[in-house]
């Protein structure tokens, strides 16, 4: 597997991301963003960029707050919150990041995929909503926000959202939102459940680093697969 590091835009900050592949191979394969959680890329969307590499994708572990900063618990708050209330900047550093990896030779430009975990996974639906040209998301216990009004119809991908039932973050009429939106556009879209599961259910750093967050190797193990089944059924191609 080869590695190596890049640097991409969106016009008005610089990002750092890191670019995994199977460098035994030539062939243009399918590309997927990996965006991490709230606190910045760390180990946890690394490592899950280096397994997508090792199923033989191309995958970059996206950069969301520029030069590759890391917030702690302390001061994440303000970060979150300024992209939150400025949907327009998180979804172009969200195109930045699948920008960079169309960008790479490797990739197979009409086949790529952006998966996300908490923060990354609400900023794989906003990307989607944009009206990127993306094959499929995946999310693992994403924040859902309601859509904003030109967003109807944009949504192109095919959508996996994975959910702990038991999330206590996530409040249900949100979830009704999201999956109204959903049946209205008529997009391809599974919501998984799983049972006895909170917030934050694949990443053992971040379990009990608040309420409600508990990693659970046996449901992160089982929303792996499901991630892999729909991408195996979206990208048919040899060699994945």
């Amino acid at each position: 597997m080869h590695a190596t590091t890049i640097e991409y835009s969106n016009g008005s900050a610089t990002f750092i991301g890191n670019l995994y592949w199977d460098a035994s191979s030539t062939a243009k394969r399918p590309g997927i963003v990996v965006f991490p959680e709230a606190f910045g890329l760390g180990e946890h969307a690394r490592q899950r960029a280096q397994q997508l590499a090792q199923l033989g994708y191309v995958a970059l572990a996206a950069d969301p707050h520029g030069d590759g900063k890391i917030f702690d618990i302390a001061n994440i708050g303000p970060a979150i919150q300024a992209l939150y209330a400025d949907r327009a900047e998180w979804r172009s550093r969200a195109r930045a990041a699948l920008d960079a990896l169309l960008a790479q030779p490797q990739v197979d430009a009409n086949n790529v995929a952006a998966i996300g975990f908490c923060f990354g996974g609400t900023t794989c639906i906003e990307l989607a909503r944009s009206g990127a040209p993306l094959s499929a998301i995946v999310t693992f216990h994403a924040g859902l926000l309601a859509e904003l009004p030109e967003d109807a119809g944009r949504i192109d991908a095919k959508v996996l959202i994975c959910h702990g039932a038991d999330d206590p973050i996530v409040k249900k009429e949100m979830i009704d939102a999201v999956m109204e939106e959903f049946r209205r556009d008529k997009i391809d879209w599974q919501f998984n459940y799983y049972g006895n599961t909170v917030h934050s259910f694949t990443n053992p750093d971040e379990s009990g680093k608040f309420p409600g967050f508990a990693y659970n190797a046996t449901v992160a193990a089982r929303a792996w697969t499901a991630m892999r089944n729909l991408f195996d059924e979206t990208f048919a191609s040899p060699g994945i």
